[in-house]
């Protein structure tokens, strides 16, 4: 079932209930009384929302979204959402309120800490539909709050009807037990259990080294897959090459001239020709390699071979670099193969015979505007030549051919136009366009010490990715890319990542991971060590820098959830900067290694969980967790 089906299927769901509370003289009046009926419809309301629930994360919205585990115990915010809804449900029972639509309720982290540990929206959702002032209803579930003390040190209510939750801080300090129990796993789930989706990015022309741009690219696309693939779902990571077309013939034009000025001809290099160093060290090689055999040869025949040669070379560069990068593909799909197995012609046949496609002015077109593009878009020239559009077509066709449930795209922010023709062409093809989803990711802007650094890639100026790598390592590379959304600009300034102190944001996180290991390690030599975590034990931890190194703790399974919902890697940086910021106001206000022997054990067992989540996060996000510093 669709999204839209799951919201249809709400829809129709409430139009019911009103008609029943509405109509109370009718079939639920005639099966039970009064009591029975108001009882039946709140059960009712909890099983559609149990249902809804499951039926979302059977389905992937337009960005695939991937929906949140119906089994989060570990989560505090869930006990309160289940706290809220028996609330709900007693005070129906009492008469407090009436059966009211519920949907649209949330749990959420105050940003201001004075306004409690969570806060809800439920009074405010239930306004309409009890025609009562939310505040009024938030006293009504206030007082209906089956607690029992065990979690809830006390509630407010909020400006016009927001109800504050206060979490006790005995509450909060059992859950450094998951931590250590789940280890590596701390933040794991099964919600892509058989859920088989291919993400595709780099994806760079065969043409030149990878510059910044593709590094962003790179680390987005390689995070998103691993924190996907921590989630349960079966991912595969895949680099699109395009080694056939337009592009290739230019490579191998560029390097046959250079090629022929190294023998020492005198020739016009166009404009349009790839104008880098790099084409000469190629050209430089085959003249060492051939000789002067190719001016003997076609020069369709010479280009072409310079192509091939210059194409393996720079795939052999890229993969080298992007292996330096930390980052692996599961599979490099060639574009060529497309045109060798016949696949794009037979794309273009099927859809042809179902319409999709028409000739006009001697090309043909296929159908882009029936899916809501903006204009039909050519498949095929006038001289019979494809486009890159039409292996674009056969390539995702061949995608789901290959049993790929969602299939992501990560492409660079110039290509947004491109978007609704290759989404037209899933549709076409039979799948939905839930099924299609794309990351844009936008301009690196490259700075050195403030100053903006020149980047020209048809002069042959541009900085590449290795460049980078080897200027400022791989871990500070990928973290700086993954600390802001990939929707925004990035200024990564060269000089900032090589510091070592608390601007640089990966060594303020890695340092954290350092410190907690030297920590250990001097426990060790001083005979103390963690031990198990037993109540007593942890109940040692009551000073509010610990509580709140809990509390930042326990809001990364979501962090991980939202990262993946989302798509959204960036959420896993931010949280391990906050970590880092919450365990250093923590370490400079107070002594791990205690002299009380107790305390000592329960702060140890503290850190521990925090050096734990810190390496799980960084692994994520593909970076390393250094012991020392």
């Amino acid at each position: 079932m669709s999204l839209a089906g799951v919201m249809e299927f709400g829809r129709l769901y409430y139009d019911f209930i009103a008609i029943i509370n509405k109509n109370s003289s009718d079939a639920v009046s005639r099966l039970a009384p009064k009591g029975m009926k108001i009882y039946l419809i709140v059960r009712l309301n909890i099983a559609f929302f149990d249902l809804f629930e499951i039926l979302k994360a059977s389905t992937c919205g337009t960005s695939c979204r991937v929906i949140e585990p119906a089994n989060k115990k570990e989560i505090m915010k869930t006990k309160i959402k289940a706290l809220i809804l028996s609330a709900v449900e007693k005070a129906i029972a009492k008469n407090a309120l009436t059966p009211s639509n519920i949907s649209g309720i949330e749990v959420e982290v105050p940003k201001v800490g004075a306004h409690g540990d969570f806060s809800t929206n439920t009074a405010m959702v239930m306004a309409a539909s009890q025609k009562m002032p939310p505040r009024k209803i938030a006293e009504a579930l206030i007082a209906n709050l089956d607690d029992d003390g065990e979690i809830i040190a006390k509630t407010e209510i909020a400006g016009p009807g927001f109800i504050n939750f206060f979490v006790k801080t005995s509450a909060w300090v059992p859950l450094l037990r998951e931590v250590h129990e789940k280890g590596t796993q701390y933040g794991a789930s099964d919600i892509g259990k058989g859920h088989k989706i291919q993400v595709e990015f780099v994806s760079s022309n065969p043409t030149g080294p990878l510059h910044v741009g593709h590094g962003r690219g790179a680390a987005v696309g390689d995070s998103v897959g691993n924190i996907l693939a921590f989630c349960g779902y079966d991912v595969q990571k895949e680099y699109y090459i395009n080694d056939s077309g337009r592009q290739i013939r230019t490579l191998g034009m560029s390097v046959f001239l250079r090629y022929q000025e190294i023998l020492g001809a005198a020739v016009a290099f166009p404009e349009e020709c790839y104008q880098g160093d790099y084409i000469k060290d190629i050209a430089l090689g085959l003249a060492k390699e051939k000789g002067r055999a190719l001016l003997e040869m076609d020069e369709n025949e010479a280009v072409g071979i310079c192509a091939r040669h210059a194409a393996d070379l720079i795939i052999g560069g890229i993969r080298e670099d992007l292996s330096t990068f930390g980052v692996f593909f599961d599979e490099w799909f060639s574009e060529q193969s497309l045109y060798d197995s016949g696949k794009v012609d037979s794309v273009i046949q099927a859809f042809k015979a179902s319409g999709a496609i028409y000739e006009k002015e001697g090309a043909q077109w296929f159908r882009t505007t029936d899916y809501g593009d903006e204009k039909d878009r050519v498949v095929v020239r006038k001289n019979g030549q494809t486009t890159y559009f039409a292996s674009d077509i056969a390539y995702h066709q061949d995608k789901y051919d290959r049993g790929f449930e969602t299939v992501i795209d990560v492409w660079g922010a110039d290509h947004h136009g491109y978007i609704p023709r290759v989404t037209a062409s899933v549709e076409a093809s039979g799948y939905r366009k839930e099924q299609f989803g794309v990351i844009l990711v936008q301009l690196v802007n490259l700075l050195r010490g403030g100053e903006p650094v020149a980047m020209s890639t048809r002069a042959g100026e541009f900085v590449t990715l290795n460049d980078v790598i080897q200027e400022v390592g791989r871990d500070a590379a990928r973290f700086i890319f993954l600390t802001r959304h990939y929707e925004s600009p990035l200024d990564f300034d060269l000089e900032l990542a090589k510091k070592k102190t608390n601007d640089n944001p990966v060594y303020y996180v890695q340092y954290v991971h350092a410190r907690i290991s030297s920590i250990i390690e001097k426990g060790r030599e001083k005979g103390i060590q963690s031990g198990a975590c037993e109540d007593a034990v942890l109940a040692k931890l009551t000073q509010p820098e610990e509580i709140a190194l809990i509390k930042a703790m326990n809001r990364y399974p979501e962090t991980i959830r939202l990262s993946a919902e989302n798509m959204e890697p960036h959420r896993v940086t931010y949280f391990l900067m906050t970590l880092a910021s919450a365990f250093h106001s923590y370490y400079n206000k107070h002594r791990v290694l205690a002299d009380d022997p107790d305390l000592a054990q329960a702060r140890l067992l503290l850190v521990l969980a925090v050096k734990t989540i810190i390496r799980n996060g960084l692994t994520l996000l593909g970076v390393s967790a250094p012991e020392k510093m």
